[in-house]
């Protein structure tokens, strides 16, 4: 019993152990995949026809046998068509990993957290005026489709600018501003909304929006609600709500200055450095 395992060890190649890492890998994010979307149904479902399917062949159920055959060859059409959209996101987020384009990347440190103080100054003003916002910022995926729904301003990002922006009434307050880098890229785009029913029933326009946006590409999306002024990012299809700035700050550091980089900018932070500027 021994040798034959020693035997079956060593007769493993190097190819043989990537090959297992590889289909490993795909069958945890396959599975990750399908708890995050109606798929998780639609795959028990499976499982229970290929337990049939399984039973019928076995026992030589001849008229079971055939029709879970017809059933699973027209069953693999109709699952391409009704889960197109959970596919096509699937597909986006495969697409998008090992893109080089990194536009924080060889920002300036110090811009880098200008920017980033004024987005959080800027979210503060919001969230205690009640003032609905909607702000997408653009990371490795281009986001230029959903520019040329709304207007170019590339301008510098300023507290008042934005504020002016989401101002009720200003003719641009409608949609959602788009960040490019270190520069209010354009306003009032329209951003494509979720038909997820998981994140919540009381969720308005604005954060079904910004969660939609984030499916589709690896936007960081804040929300200020105009309700509550409640505060919530949307990333990777994820909405997280009700976040303090202290967090926000942090995950914005995070998008702007790449990691191991901003050890001394959150020093600052945690030092009082926002309110010394």
């Amino acid at each position: 019993m021994l040798e034959n395992l020693t035997g079956l060890l060593m007769s493993i190649k190097i190819t043989d152990l990537i090959d297992i890492v590889i289909v490993a890998f795909l069958l945890y994010k396959m599975f990750g995949f399908i708890r995050e979307t109606r798929a998780q149904q639609l795959f028990r479902g499976i499982l229970l026809i290929v337990a049939a399917f399984i039973i019928s062949e076995v026992f030589n159920l001849s008229l079971l046998n055939w029709l879970l055959t017809r059933l699973i060859t027209v069953g693999l059409i109709a699952v391409v068509i009704l889960f197109q959209p959970e596919i096509r996101r699937a597909l986006e987020q495969i697409g998008r990993r090992g893109v080089f384009r990194n536009q924080f990347k060889d920002m300036d440190k110090e811009s880098a957290y200008a920017t980033v103080h004024m987005l959080v100054d800027a979210i503060d003003d919001f969230s205690s005026t009640k003032t609905g916002a909607l702000i997408a910022i653009e990371r490795e995926t281009m986001l230029t489709d959903i520019v040329e729904t709304g207007v170019i301003i590339d301008s510098e990002i300023s507290v008042r600018l934005l504020g002016n922006l989401f101002y009720e009434g200003s003719p641009l307050h409608d949609g959602a501003v788009i960040i490019r880098g270190d520069r209010i890229y354009a306003a009032s785009c329209v951003l494509p909304l979720t038909d997820r029913s998981s994140i919540g029933k009381n969720l308005g326009t604005r954060h079904r929006a910004g969660v939609g946006l984030s499916e589709v590409s690896d936007a960081f999306v804040i929300i200020v609600s105009e309700e509550t002024g409640a505060i919530s990012v949307a990333s990777d299809g994820v909405l997280r709500r009700f976040l303090d700035l202290k967090t926000l700050e942090k995950m914005l550091l995070d998008i702007y200055i790449p990691a191991g980089d901003n050890t001394d900018l959150l020093s600052r932070i945690l030092k009082g450095g926002k309110n010394n500027e």
